[in-house]
């Protein structure tokens, strides 16, 4: 008797490591483990400082200072930041990025206005947004704003083979106050998100498909 529960306990607990073990390969086909990876900045609107990008989970984010333009009376602004930032895909899995996430704050008196221009590149390529990645603020506008920007992207398929992979993202932020009053000011600028990581200004999602 003994010996038949000291089996049955040992079938037990095999089955229970067996299934931990399919959790945890579950959980591995799920997300990026947390790490940083490379970036670079481009452009003569890039603020100072190092960038960085936090890879977790589904979520790269990508953490330098603010990007803004302010234009005084009776000027008119131009400022661009492109990142290149470096993705290793790790060996088992099929990630397909889905999703480019910005926000930020515009405020145009009267005579001014305030443009935002985005484009995002794989590998070298422009890849063509779901939805429109820019924005136009007119007279009046002062507030903040957002952009959940969806993409259409070929799944990276490392299989079998890690992959590496260069994304971009161009973007440049024009102010004008060509006919705005003496003293006031025509401003843009994209913000820092809500996340528990300090000054990210992009993040990118991802969606992970079985092999």
């Amino acid at each position: 008797m003994k010996i038949l529960t000291g089996i049955i306990s040992s079938l037990t607990l095999l089955s229970l490591n067996v299934v931990g073990l399919s959790q945890v390969q579950a959980q591995s086909q799920e997300g990026f483990e947390f790490q940083k990876v490379p970036v670079t900045l481009l452009g003569n609107g890039c603020p100072p400082g190092k960038a960085q990008g936090i890879l977790n989970g589904d979520t790269l984010s990508v953490t330098f200072s603010a990007f803004e333009v302010i234009a005084p009376s009776p000027k008119t602004l131009s400022k661009s930041c492109n990142l290149r930032i470096g993705l290793n895909v790790p060996s088992g899995v099929n990630v397909q990025p889905i999703e480019v996430m910005y926000s930020g704050f515009a405020d145009v008196p009267k005579g001014g206005s305030a443009d935002l221009s985005v484009k995002i590149f794989f590998q070298g390529k422009e890849i063509p947004p779901n939805d429109n990645p820019n924005a136009k603020f007119g007279v009046g506008f002062s507030d903040t704003w957002s952009k959940n920007v969806g993409i259409t992207l070929g799944t990276i398929n490392a299989c079998k083979n890690p992959v590496s992979s260069i994304f971009g993202i161009n973007s440049t932020l024009t102010a004008r106050a060509t006919d705005v009053s003496k003293d006031q000011e025509s401003q843009i600028r994209i913000d820092t998100i809500d996340t528990t990581i300090k000054d990210v200004l992009f993040q990118i999602k991802f969606e992970f498909n079985p092999c």
